[in-house]
C-alpha cells in the first residue's frame, strides 16, 4: 500500500486550511483530517505493522480518519457494521478479537457495544465531535503483540460481506490487490490517471454508500486519493441526496439501483440532475429499462459497475463505451477492467464456453486469487468477444420447485412490469411437498395502489404455473442490507413469521 500511502500523505498537506469533507452541514478541512489521522496513528504505532484494528464503520468524518490512519500505519482494518442490533455488534466484536477497537462517539453510547469492547481487553479509542478529538476509553489489558490474532500480514482489510443471501462472512482483502483496486478507480474518472501526483481538484463528490460495504470504503479513501472535496451522507435519503445535488452540482453521482429507482419515483424537477454527466451504480442488478427511463427523463447516462467484496471491481462502463455501445451492449455491466480476463464455463463440467454463451463466470487476473488459476464466481454470465460482461443472475439462487427451476429474476421482472410496483423481491421457502416454493414481496410507487390479489392476477399470464409465487406481500419497503441490497434472510423471515402464526392458530 506504499503508493496509496504516499498519495494520501501528499494530498493532505497541499492546502491544510481548505475544505475537504462536508457532513451534516459542517465542513472539515484537509488539515483537520490530517490531524485526527495523526492522533490515531500515535496510538496505533505501538501495534507494529499488519496489526488488526476493528473499526465500527459508520458514515462519519471520524471514520474516514480511522481508515486513513490504518493505511498510514500499514494496519489491517477489520470492519464492524454498526447498523446491526447492539447484541449482534457486541458478538462480532468478541469474535474478531482485535487488539484495537475504534468507534465514533455515537457508538460508545450503546451500552452493550461499549461493554463488549471494554471486556475484550483491547485498546479502545473514541473519536468524534466537531474537532475530531481522540480519547482513550480503555487501555489494552495485555501487551499488544501477545493479543490473540493480533496480526494479519499482507492483508489490508477484513471486510464483512453484506449478508444478502445468508449470514455475513468476513473476507480478507490482500494489500497488494486492494492497492491496485484503489488506484485503478481512476480509470472511471475523466481527467485523472492512476500515476498522477498529489493534487487538489475542483468539484465535490457525494458519498452515500455505507463504509461497511466495499464500495463505500473505496469512496472513503477515493476522494482523498483524487484530492476532491466530498459531501458525506450518513445514509441514503431521497430528500438529502437531492439537496446535496442541488448545492454541490457534481459532474458524477451514484448509488445502488434501489436508490435510482427511489429517485425516479420522487419525480424531481429536471434541474436536479442538470450538472450530472453520469450516474454510477453497482452492488445489485440494474434493470436496463430503469437505466433507459432515467436517461430518457434526464439525459444522464447510467454507468454500471460490477465487482465483489473478495476482489473489488471487475467490470464497468466508461463514458466512451457508453457512447459507442449503449444500444448493442444494453444490459451489460460493462467491459472487464484492464488486467482481468473472464469466461463462462459449463455449470456442471466447468468446460470453457465460446464467447457469447451463458454459463458460470470465471475470472483471472493479477489481483484475483493467485493470479494464475481461474476463480469461479457464483454468478451466471455471458462474456462476449468484446469482453463485455452480462450478469444473468446467481448460479446458487435458483428455487427448485418440485423439480422445476425458478429463477427469481424472472418473477421479479414480471411483478415490476405492473405500473404500481416500484420494486419486487423473491425468495425460496421450504415446502414439505415440493422442496421449495417462491414467495414475493412488493413495494408500491408513491401514490399508487394495488392489492395482493391484483398483482397475482397480473402475473398469471406472464409466468408459468411453477414460477408463480405461492404468497405475496405488499410492504412499505423491502428489507435491505447496509448496501441497500434486498436481504434474502429477512425477506424469508417475513413469510416465516406468518407461517408460524398460522401453525399456532
Amino acid at each position: 500500500m506504499e503508493a496509496v500511502r504516499a498519495l494520501i500523505e501528499g494530498v493532505l498537506v497541499l492546502e491544510p486550511a481548505a475544505d475537504a469533507l462536508e457532513f451534516d452541514g459542517r465542513w472539515t478541512t484537509w488539515g483537520q483530517l490530517a490531524g485526527a489521522k495523526a492522533a490515531l496513528q500515535s496510538h496505533l504505532a505501538s501495534l507494529g505493522r499488519a496489526g488488526r484494528v476493528a473499526v465500527l464503520m459508520r458514515n462519519r468524518p471520524e471514520i474516514v480518519c480511522a481508515f486513513l490512519a490504518c493505511v498510514a500505519e500499514g494496519q489491517c482494518l477489520v470492519t464492524i457494521n454498526p447498523i446491526y442490533p447492539d447484541d449482534q455488534v457486541a458478538e462480532d466484536l468478541a469474535q474478531v478479537a482485535t487488539p484495537v477497537i475504534i468507534a465514533s462517539t455515537q457508538d460508545w453510547t450503546r451500552p452493550a457495544v461499549a461493554a463488549a469492547a471494554m471486556a475484550s481487553g483491547a485498546l479502545c479509542l473514541e473519536i468524534g465531535g466537531a474537532d475530531l478529538a481522540v480519547r482513550v476509553r480503555s487501555e489494552a489489558s495485555v501487551s499488544l503483540p501477545e493479543f490473540p490474532r493480533a496480526f494479519a500480514p499482507g492483508v489490508a482489510v477484513e471486510m464483512l460481506t453484506s449478508g444478502t443471501t445468508g449470514k455475513p462472512k468476513r473476507i480478507p482483502l490482500e494489500a497488494t490487490a486492494y492497492e491496485k483496486a484503489l488506484l485503478g478507480a481512476a480509470l472511471f474518472e475523466g481527467g485523472r490517471q492512476a500515476g498522477d501526483p498529489p493534487q487538489l481538484r475542483s468539484g465535490t463528490s457525494i458519498m452515500t454508500n455505507p463504509f461497511a460495504h466495499t464500495s463505500g470504503l473505496m469512496g472513503a479513501v477515493g476522494f482523498v486519493l483524487a484530492g476532491r472535496k466530498a459531501c458525506l451522507l450518513e445514509r441514503f435519503k431521497v430528500t438529502d441526496f437531492i439537496d446535496a445535488l442541488k448545492r454541490h452540482r457534481p459532474k458524477v453521482a451514484g448509488g445502488p439501483p434501489a436508490a435510482l429507482r427511489m429517485l425516479m419515483d420522487a419525480r424531481p424537477d429536471p434541474d436536479t440532475f442538470s450538472s450530472l454527466l453520469a450516474f454510477r451504480t453497482g452492488t445489485a442488478p440494474l434493470d436496463p429499462d430503469l437505466a433507459d427511463a432515467f436517461y430518457d427523463a434526464y439525459g444522464v447516462p447510467v454507468l454500471q459497475n460490477y465487482g465483489a467484496t473478495e476482489f473489488g471491481g471487475v467490470a464497468g462502463w466508461t463514458m466512451g463505451d457508453f457512447k459507442a455501445h449503449r444500444r448493442d451492449k444494453r444490459g451489460s455491466v460493462g467491459r472487464l477492467n484492464p488486467g482481468l480476463t473472464g469466461r463462462a464455463v459449463d455449470p456442471d463440467t466447468h468446460e470453457p464456453l465460446e464467447p457469447g454463451r451463458a454459463g458460470v463466470l470465471q475470472l483471472k487476473g493479477s489481483r484475483i486469487g493467485d493470479g494464475v488459476n481461474w476463480l469461479t464466481t457464483t454468478d451466471l454470465a455471458i462474456v462476449d468477444s468484446d469482453l463485455f460482461v452480462f450478469i444473468l443472475g446467481r448460479a446458487d439462487n435458483a428455487i427448485i420447485r418440485g423439480g422445476f427451476k425458478v429463477h427469481p429474476e424472472d418473477v421479479v421482472k414480471a411483478l415490476q412490469d405492473h405500473p404500481a410496483v416500484l420494486e419486487a423481491a423473491v425468495a425460496g421457502m421450504a415446502d414439505a411437498r415440493l422442496g421449495q416454493v417462491p414467495v414475493a414481496a412488493c413495494a408500491l410507487r408513491s401514490g399508487a395502489s394495488a392489492t395482493e390479489e391484483q398483482l397475482l392476477m397480473f402475473i398469471r399470464d406472464r409466468l408459468a404455473p411453477y414460477q408463480r409465487p405461492t404468497r405475496l406481500k405488499i410492504v412499505e419497503d423491502l428489507p435491505r442490507t447496509a448496501s441497500m441490497k434486498v436481504s434474502q434472510p429477512e425477506l424469508r423471515a417475513l413469510f416465516a413469521a406468518d407461517q408460524e402464526e398460522g401453525e399456532t392458530a
